[in-house]
This record gives structure tokens, C-alpha cells and sequence, in this order.
């Protein structure tokens, strides 16, 4: 960890001022080594309503007018998924350290052009996924690092999402063709996968989806996919996001089954343990700019919504620990257990492989060349 006259204050750009990017600018807002935020929207009216919530210092429709500002040394991507590339390059360029919402891209081509555009630059990148910061996945992290269940032979993953998600999603862009399943929310399940089996690598993936429900909006309602890892290891997942609206979890239902040559451990992460039911209709979490659902929604799973809850008017929970960790990660040198650049183009090319798979109807040898999602 850096001496304390050796931290430089941190000087914030938000880009994307939505759900997500409003969130971690109020964090920022109160973290005592962030001296200057400014943020930017295309939309003017949010961006004035986020920089007046965040006391920032400055706020634009312009990203670039934004990241050529002297005092900006950090900079938060939280725009649209099909955004991002732009104001990932420009940040680059200037030598910001990064925080970008995942995926850094949504095609294969635009996401190796940013990994290599960060690698190259050496700047420090983590990709938002927030699974990492929760408890309980911190836990079994560390019973896989240190031994306990032996050597990883067979992984489950499996993940539930009512269809709000996909729906608020894709009625934002005509650019529909990538924004499947796997890509947009079952990345965070794969990553959290790969994540704890650390060290494998996939060397063959099937996988099949279907697409009765959300297909006339151009998306997959779910996808299956069976990867075989490089030391034998067997690993099956699969992500529905086309639950009805009126599922009462507000995003993500997520289990996961990890056995090994000496032990098991088993993750009900669905959060049907705290449940509302209420004559008031209920709406927690997840509220997209704009977005209004079909159906009133009067039962939650409470706790669901994946970057915390609401109390006493501040989000608690592992948004809040996943941010303040890079404020703290870009100010005082603190280690942290965020997604690396790499991780980040990854897997989306594991995601897309996964679609290219369903697509053809045949096994696919990993890794696959690139060229292939031309």
C-alpha cells in the first residue's frame, strides 16, 4: 500500500449517468479521497439531475468535452452496453485509470481492439462485476483457494431473471443482434464461475437456446452451454431471462453446485429466504430511465437486486463495497478482487461462443479465432 504522501487525489469522471452510474457517482460523492466528479449523459435533464444529486463539479452531454478536463484522472463507463467503446478509448488516451460496466464491447472485434488499447497503455482497468464483492461468494473463494474440497472436478451454474431486464434493454437501441441472454446478464454468473474455478481453462463448449418468448424482440430466452475445461473438469450453465415480470426477483436468481475429490459446496443464492407480499404494488430495485412494466408486481424476493438495498435513503451492499474498493484500489494501492481487462474480453467471447454454438447446433474447440464472430 502506497505511504499517504504518495496518494494522489482522485479526480472522477462518470460517463453514463443511468441506474448504475448514478449509484456509484453518489459514492463517489461521499469518499474522502475523491476531490472533483464531473458526469456526463446524452440525456441533458439526467445529466443536470445527477451532477445536482452528487454536488458535482461539472456535468456535460459530451464525454469528450469531459475527459480532456485537467482534473479528471479517473474515469467510471456506465453508458449503454453498445456505448462504451468510445469513452473507453478516450480515457485510454489519456492515461485514466478505468472502471467499466461490463462488457467492454458487444462484438468480439471491438472488444479485442479496447483490451489491446488497454494493454498496451498499461493503465489499471477493472470490469464491473459485482458478484465479487458479496460475502458469501468472497467465502467460497477462499475454501477453493486454500484446499477444502480438494481438486474441482464438476460445476452447475444456473441463473433466473423475470424478463424486465431484456425488455428495458433492448427497447434503448436498434442494435439488437449481440444483446442476447449470456452476453448481457449470464456473463455475470460465467464470470463468477470462472472466477472460483480459477485456473481452468475451457477447451470445448455446446451449447443450445430457444427463443419462443422474447424472439419477436430479437433476443434468446435462455441459453444451455456444457464447457469441458483443459484438466478434465465438467462445467454446465445455463441463464432464462424471459420469467414472467411478475417473478419476484427483482434481477438475479442464481445457484451453483461445486464438487470436488474431498468435498462439495452448494450456493442458494435465489433469495427466496426474505419474501414481501403486499396489497402495494412492488417494484424493487431495478428501475431503467423511462421503463414501466406491464404488470404491477406485488411479491419480492427481497434482497434480489444485485447492487443492494435501500435504507434510512443510502444503498448498502456490494455495489457499495465493489466502488469504494476501487476509489480505494486507484488511491491508497489496495489489492482487490475486481475483473481484470482481460477478464472482461474473455468473457465475452466465451459468451458469444456460446450463442455461436446454439446457432450452429455443434460443439465448438476452445479457443476459438477470433475472426469467427466477423
Amino acid at each position: 500500500m502506497n505511504a499517504k504522501k504518495d496518494r494522489k487525489e482522485i479526480g472522477l469522471a462518470v460517463v453514463g449517468t443511468g441506474t448504475i452510474g448514478k449509484i456509484r457517482a453518489v459514492f463517489a460523492r461521499d469518499y474522502p479521497g475523491v476531490g472533483w466528479i464531473g458526469v456526463c449523459d446524452i440525456n441533458e435533464s439526467l445529466a443536470k439531475k445527477v451532477a445536482e444529486e452528487t454536488r458535482a463539479d461539472f456535468w456535460t452531454t459530451d464525454y469528450k468535452e469531459l475527459l480532456k478536463r485537467s482534473e479528471v484522472n479517473a474515469t467510471i463507463v456506465s453508458t449503454d452496453e453498445n456505448n462504451h467503446v468510445g469513452p473507453i478509448l478516450a480515457a485510454v488516451e489519456r492515461g485514466h485509470r478505468l472502471f467499466i460496466e461490463k462488457p467492454l464491447a458487444t462484438n468480439v472485434q471491438d472488444s479485442r481492439m479496447v483490451y489491446d488499447a488497454i494493454r498496451k497503455s498499461g493503465v489499471d482497468t477493472v470490469i464491473g462485476y459485482t458478484n465479487r464483492f458479496r460475502r458469501r461468494f468472497l467465502a467460497i473463494k477462499e475454501k477453493l483457494r486454500t484446499g477444502e474440497i480438494g481438486e474441482v472436478t464438476t460445476v452447475t451454474t444456473r441463473a433466473f431473471m423475470n424478463r424486465m431486464v431484456p425488455l428495458a434493454t433492448l427497447r434503448r437501441t436498434s442494435e439488437k443482434t449481440n444483446l442476447q441472454p449470456m452476453v448481457v446478464s449470464g456473463t455475470h454468473s460465467l464470470d463468477m464461475s470462472l472466477w472460483l474455478m480459477e485456473g481452468k481453462e475451457p477447451v470445448e463448449l455446446y451449447a443450445r437456446s430457444t427463443d419462443k418468448v422474447l424472439g419477436p424482440i430479437g433476443t434468446k430466452d435462455a441459453t444451455f452451454g456444457i464447457f469441458t475445461m483443459s484438466d478434465g473438469t465438467i462445467w454446465s450453465m445455463n441463464i432464462s431471462w424471459a420469467l414472467p415480470i411478475v417473478w419476484p426477483g427483482a434481477v438475479y436468481g442464481l445457484e451453483i453446485g461445486i464438487v470436488g475429490t474431498k468435498g462439495v459446496i452448494t450456493v442458494d443464492d435465489t433469495h427466496r429466504d426474505l419474501v414481501l407480499a403486499s396489497e402495494k404494488p412492488q417494484w424493487a430495485g431495478y428501475r431503467p430511465e423511462g421503463y414501466h412494466p406491464e404488470y404491477e408486481r406485488h411479491v419480492e424476493f427481497l434482497t434480489s437486486y444485485p447492487p443492494g438495498d435501500i435504507a434510512f435513503g443510502q444503498l448498502w451492499g456490494p455495489m457499495r463495497e465493489e466502488t469504494n474498493a476501487w476509489f480505494s484500489r486507484i488511491y491508497m494501492g489496495m489489492e482487490t478482487p475486481h475483473a481484470t481487462a482481460w477478464d472482461g474480453h474473455r468473457n465475452l467471447v466465451l459468451t458469444m461462443a456460446m450463442g455461436l454454438s446454439a446457432e450452429r447446433g455443434v460443439p465448438l474447440k476452445l479457443p476459438l479465432d477470433e475472426e469467427e464472430f466477423a
